[in-house]
């Protein structure tokens, strides 16, 4: 594939966790975290996007989301548990994409806040229709998600040379 083809990523909050006594690494999902899961994961699969790669955090909640949305969609991409991702800030978040290899086209990375939201708002330097406009009024919340597009290679991403083209959260 082209580096000039325009690449796509998904930054995908992960489900409501529920607060058992265990760690934070630990927390599953609560009941609506799951309906809301496989929720995103329908609007995931109306996008049309395929996914070359899915790299998703380490903890219960990422994997249980990322388990329950994936099922929605009509391919299965190739899924990498990254630890880095969990508890990541936006400059760490950029450093894992930025060693997503060339051959990959689109991506969806499964992971928490504030990280995934500062680093859709860090990488979006202009926005498409009014995505930034509904994503400043929602915030982030958890099963919410943001596709960014980027023209170049995986390398070359960095603060604003991206576009924020779509946003979408679950209803309240």
């Amino acid at each position: 594939m082209s580096v000039a083809e325009p690449r796509r990523i998904v930054l995908f909050r992960h489900a409501k966790a529920d607060w058992p006594q265990v760690t934070d690494h630990e927390r599953p999902l609560a009941d609506r975290g799951r309906t809301d899961a496989a929720v995103a994961g329908r609007k995931l699969a109306d996008s049309g996007i395929t996914f070359d790669l899915a790299l998703c955090s380490t903890s219960v909640r990422t994997r249980e989301t990322w388990k329950l949305a994936v099922h929605e969609l009509a391919h299965r991409p190739k899924t990498v548990y990254e630890e880095r991702v969990y508890e990541a800030s936006p400059g760490e978040l950029i450093a894992v994409l930025n060693e997503v290899p060339d051959d990959v086209q689109n991506v969806i990375l499964i992971g928490h806040n504030p990280g995934v939201h500062g680093v859709t708002e860090i990488l979006a330097g202009t926005a498409e229709d009014d995505a930034r406009e509904w994503m400043n009024r929602r915030g982030f919340p958890a099963a919410a998600f943001a596709v960014v597009t980027h023209e170049g290679s995986w390398k070359t991403l960095e603060p604003g040379v991206a576009t924020l083209a779509d946003y979408w959260a679950p209803s309240e």
